[in-house]
């Protein structure tokens, strides 16, 4: 009996190893086999973040293999938008005289030769009344001064008589003309007022077509003669004119585009192409002018805003991902590889980190610079890289407990 015990307990201590043995098979099995799923065999387990099909879904992961972009360098630079000279204009009185009326108010869109105002005075009609009188005068002298010289060249009239005809014609002759040149600057007629028409006032009109950008006068106030009255600007060639400093002089150049913003449209990026680059500094800060025809103009742009822009200097096409594809942890920067895994019914998505080095960027996408070549067939995660670190990070502080 003693001898039965014995054999069985032998039995039961031999079986227990056995199976202890074949567990720790089954289990070293497993390893490999975690370590061997996908096509990245050298990643641990714990460098691998496993998420659901409905976790995939709720987080509206978005997966896709990593493709060419085009990636500016830029150099940025702001500024505000500017019109050119031709295009702005200060209205003044040129003669003193009370404002009549006023015809426009601020903001109001004019043409070329558009009233604006109207002044009047007694000087301007003394003006005119004594440009009637020095003009028949005029003809007076013109025809005793031709009269007297017909006699001096027959040696019938005197020279000093002669001379005397001569310069009083001319004098008043320059007179007349004069007069004419300031009754054409106030915008009147000489031959009517020479035939006898008096203009109780004189309109002001507009040197460009624009707009009204302020109205420098009131209704009864008397102007002097350089008096600013109205300005005007024409914002139809208005032009993105930025600063650029001194360092990044040597990368700017004429025909390269700009991309800007300005406050009144947030969400919109506007379109410039640079024409003129200046050849002067300023000297506070230290920098240059340069000036962009802008190509896509939406919106109202006043002379004036400011604007935030990247002037592109080099276009490059290279492979590129969203901003949210990237992760930066510690000095490295990482992206995700991803696979789907189907077992039975059961899907679910793996993904696990790849190494690499950054570009430039570029409206919301990374210059991707792959440590070591990628297959094009590789499918990446376009978002949540900062979520799948923490998971994966999560994970491995899990395992190492």
């Amino acid at each position: 009996m003693k001898t039965k015990q014995y054999i069985s307990v032998l039995f039961i201590l031999t079986t227990l190893l056995i199976s202890s043995c074949g567990g720790g098979d089954e289990h070293e099995g497993h390893d490999h086999g975690e370590q061997g799923h996908g096509e990245h065999g050298d990643e641990q387990h714990d460098d691998k973040v496993h998420l659901s099909a409905q976790q995939f879904q709720s987080m509206e992961m978005k997966v896709d293999t990593i493709g060419y972009r085009n990636i500016n360098s830029y150099v940025q630079a702001n500024g505000q938008l500017e019109v050119p000279p031709q295009n702005e204009a200060i209205v003044t009185a040129i003669i003193g005289a009370n404002v009549r009326s006023i015809q426009v108010i601020e903001g109001d869109r004019i043409k070329k030769g558009q009233v604006l105002a109207y002044l009047a005075h007694p000087d301007l009609i003394t003006l005119q009344s004594d440009y009637a009188a020095n003009w028949n005068q005029l003809e007076f002298l013109k025809s005793d001064y031709e009269r007297k010289k017909k006699l001096y060249e027959e040696n019938v009239s005197s020279g000093k008589e002669f001379q005397q005809s001569k310069s009083a014609y001319f004098a008043m002759k320059s007179q007349v003309s004069g007069d004419e040149s300031k009754l054409r600057l106030l915008g009147l007629n000489p031959t009517k007022i020479q035939n006898g028409t008096i203009y109780d006032q004189v309109a002001i009109t507009s040197p460009i077509s624009g707009h009204i950008r302020t109205v420098e006068v009131k209704t009864g106030q008397f102007v002097q003669p350089s008096a600013e009255m109205f300005e005007i600007v024409n914002i139809d060639h208005i032009h993105a004119d930025l600063m650029v400093f001194e360092s990044d002089l040597h990368k700017v150049r004429e025909g390269q585009k700009i991309k800007f913003t300005i406050a009144s449209l947030p969400n919109t990026q506007l379109e410039a192409k640079i024409y003129s680059v200046g050849k002067a500094f300023e000297q506070d800060p230290k920098a240059i002018h340069l000036h962009a025809e802008i190509e896509n103009k939406q919106g109202t742009l006043i002379p004036g805003m400011y604007i935030s822009g990247h002037i592109i200097t080099e276009d490059v096409e290279s492979y590129a991902l969203p901003e949210e594809a990237v992760i930066k942890e510690g000095d490295k920067y990482f992206i995700f590889a991803g696979e789907e895994i189907t077992e039975g019914e059961n899907k679910e998505w793996v993904f696990h980190p790849i190494e690499i080095n950054i570009g430039g960027t570029d409206n919301g996408w990374v210059e991707i610079k792959p440590l070591q070549p990628i297959p094009t067939e590789m499918t990446v995660a376009y978002n949540n890289a900062y979520y799948l670190m923490a998971e994966m990070k999560k994970s491995e502080t899990e395992h190492s407990h």
